[in-house]
């Protein structure tokens, strides 16, 4: 029996098969389990906005993938995460008073992924897009305040202060996550590199029309190795 990941993973590449209706596609039925590791890039949609400089963090979980078809010549699957990411945002405060700000947030993330290979299906190098809903939940976070004292807002750049100690008010988040990169396939599994991108769609304070911001999303960029081997 197909499970509903299975129906939508075949759904997506009959839609890039285009009307190649000739080609019947080849089953597979292969797990894979691993983890990974790497760097995040991250910042904060604010509205109003605050100037922000590059906030670094890093990313680690575990990774599970169903191999379910070969569609054409796309390999397709669905991939399941489970990581612990840092994101956050490091203000650029350019008001001569020397002050320095950055906060970062701690998530646990779920990115419920479609997965599609193509090049080389056993030993060698495949290249892979992934694209899928995520959610997360923030299990701490943590202010850094520095720079030259006394602490001073009183000439911010569009006078927006009300983010300093303000705690995050929405711990769940949700948003898109997409990339891609290439895998090198062994005979004692494989070793990815991939770039990714996370777009929030929900807001880490309260957006309603009596709250300061009307925005408030995490997006993030990440640099991530990931080592798998099949079961």
């Amino acid at each position: 029996m197909r499970t509903p990941a299975r129906l939508l993973i075949l759904a997506f590449c009959a839609i890039l098969g285009g009307n190649l209706h000739a080609q019947v596609g080849q089953p597979r039925s292969r797990y894979e389990v691993g983890g990974s590791l790497g760097m995040t890039n991250s910042t904060v949609n604010f509205s109003p906005s605050i100037k922000q400089d590059l906030n670094l963090g890093y990313t680690g979980g575990l990774t599970m993938r169903y191999t379910s078809e070969k569609y054409f010549f796309l390999i397709c699957a669905a991939q399941l995460e489970a990581n612990f990411v840092q994101r956050g945002w490091n203000e650029l405060i350019e008001d001569g008073s020397g002050n320095q700000y950055y906060r970062t947030l701690n998530y646990v993330e779920i990115p419920f992924l479609t997965h599609l290979g193509f090049g080389r299906e056993a030993r060698g190098i495949q290249g892979f897009v992934n694209l899928g809903p995520q959610v997360g939940f923030l299990i701490n976070e943590k202010e850094h305040y520095g720079g030259a004292l006394p602490w001073d807002t009183s000439n911010r750049a569009n006078n927006v202060i009300e983010q300093y100690g303000k705690p995050v008010e929405k711990k769940l988040e949700y948003g898109i996550a997409g990339g891609g990169g290439f895998e090198i396939k062994t005979g004692i599994g494989s070793l990815s590199f991939e770039g990714r991108y996370f777009y929030g769609l929900s807001d880490i304070f309260n957006n309603t029309k009596r709250d300061y911001f009307g925005r408030s999303a995490n997006t993030s960029i990440y640099a991530k190795i990931t080592y798998m081997f099949e079961l």
